[in-house]
């Protein structure tokens, strides 16, 4: 599964980043980690103090790749709308759910402070990246002057993660595409 030059502590990473979207924290044991990175049983230990540690690294791993994939639309060309609207539209496997906002209802991570810190993070640094955007785009009159950037940056996020759960719930991405596209048909900016 794993190419023969990843490191058996990043083999244990990808595994529990891959465990703990499909499966939780409960619902992710040392013994699934250690089979899908496959990886012996002290190893583990050797290199992580235990499952919480090794979770955390996963967790944190996760948020940096959501952050990275985010910024990467997110700081692209364009103007705010089209950022905006290219964070809305940008390849999701959406009926696995986002990786870090499925942590949120996962009540072990949540219990933990210190497992809660990256999601927290994270989602806060979406927020503020959003907002930024649409103020900018306020500023260049093209958002018209009644959004308040924070609400209109909560609503996106809402709608994404939204977005996800209604997708799994049904079992397709007509949700998920329906939010989006009448998220963006609201902030579309007028012709003049």
């Amino acid at each position: 599964m794993y190419s023969g030059g990843m490191s058996t502590s990043e083999r244990l990473i990808e595994s529990a980043q891959e465990l703990l979207w499909e499966r939780g924290y409960v619902g992710t044991s040392p013994k699934a980690i250690l089979e899908r990175a496959g990886a012996g049983q002290g190893s583990m230990y050797h290199h992580f103090k235990g499952k919480p540690d090794l979770a955390l690294a996963a967790i944190r791993r996760t948020a940096e790749e959501m952050r990275g994939a985010a910024e990467a639309v997110l700081g692209g060309p364009g103007t705010p709308y089209e950022r905006v609207r290219a964070y809305l539209l940008r390849e999701r496997d959406v009926l696995r759910g986002c990786p870090v906002g499925r942590l949120t209802m996962d009540p072990d991570v949540i219990a933990s402070e210190e497992l809660r810190a990256p999601v927290d993070e994270t989602l806060a640094w979406l927020h503020a990246r959003l907002a930024g955007i649409v103020q900018e785009g306020k500023d260049q009159g093209q958002f018209g002057p009644a959004l308040v950037p924070e609400e209109i940056a909560a609503t996106v996020v809402a709608t994404v993660q939204g977005g996800y759960v209604l997708a799994r719930a049904s079992g397709s991405t007509a949700a998920f595409d329906a939010g989006v596209r009448g998220l963006l048909t609201l902030l579309a900016p007028e012709e003049r």
